[in-house]
C-alpha cells in the first residue's frame, strides 16, 4: 500500500473516474446506474463535492485505481453537520487497504469541516461494501425495501451511517 498515493481529484481524472463507475455499472450492484456514464457524470459528481474532499486513489504505475468524495448529503443548511460518502476502487487493487486510506482521510477532513456524521448509501446486493462499511464502524440507519431493480434483480438501498 506504501506506493499507492492519494491525490485532489481534478478534471484530469474525469476519463479514469468515468471509465471505474462504468465497470462497476456493467458488472455489479455497487453502482446504481444500469447503463454507462459519460463524463458530464464526473462533472455532476465533482460539483456535488465542491467544498468537501476528493481523492484518486494513484497505483505505483501511476494510473487511476480508484476514486472518492465525500458531499453534502442534503441542500438544508440544517444537514450541514452531515456527509455522504462514496468510492470505487478497480477491482484489481482491492483487499490493500486502499478504501480504509480513503475514509480515514475523509473522516479526518469531515471533521475539520465541521461534519460529525458520515453516511453511505449501499445496495442491499453488493455485501462487499456493507461488510467493509461494518468493519469501519458504520451502523445500518436505515432500509429502502426494493426500491432498486438492475439485472432483472430488485434490490434495497441500505443506509449505513457513522458518527465521528
Amino acid at each position: 500500500m506504501d506506493a499507492y498515493r492519494l491525490e485532489p481529484l481534478t478534471d484530469a481524472h474525469a476519463g479514469a473516474v468515468t471509465e471505474i463507475f462504468n465497470q462497476f455499472v456493467g458488472s455489479s450492484f455497487a453502482a446504481y446506474p444500469s447503463t454507462p456514464v459519460d463524463e458530464a457524470f464526473y462533472r455532476r459528481l465533482a460539483g456535488l463535492a465542491q467544498g468537501y474532499p476528493s481523492v484518486a486513489v494513484i497505483a505505483p504505475d501511476g494510473t487511476v485505481a480508484g476514486f472518492g468524495m465525500l458531499r453534502r448529503w442534503h441542500p438544508a443548511d440544517s444537514f450541514a453537520r452531515t456527509a455522504e460518502v462514496t468510492y470505487f476502487i478497480r477491482p484489481e487493487h482491492t483487499g490493500r487497504g486502499l478504501g480504509r486510506m480513503m475514509l480515514e482521510r475523509f473522516e479526518a477532513e469531515a471533521r475539520r469541516l465541521g461534519v460529525d456524521t458520515i453516511l453511505a448509501s449501499i445496495s442491499s446486493l453488493n455485501d462487499g461494501s456493507i461488510r467493509f462499511h461494518r468493519q469501519h464502524g458504520f451502523a445500518e440507519c436505515g432500509r429502502f425495501r426494493a426500491v432498486g431493480r438492475k439485472f432483472g434483480r430488485d434490490f434495497d438501498v441500505v443506509w449505513m451511517q457513522k458518527r465521528l
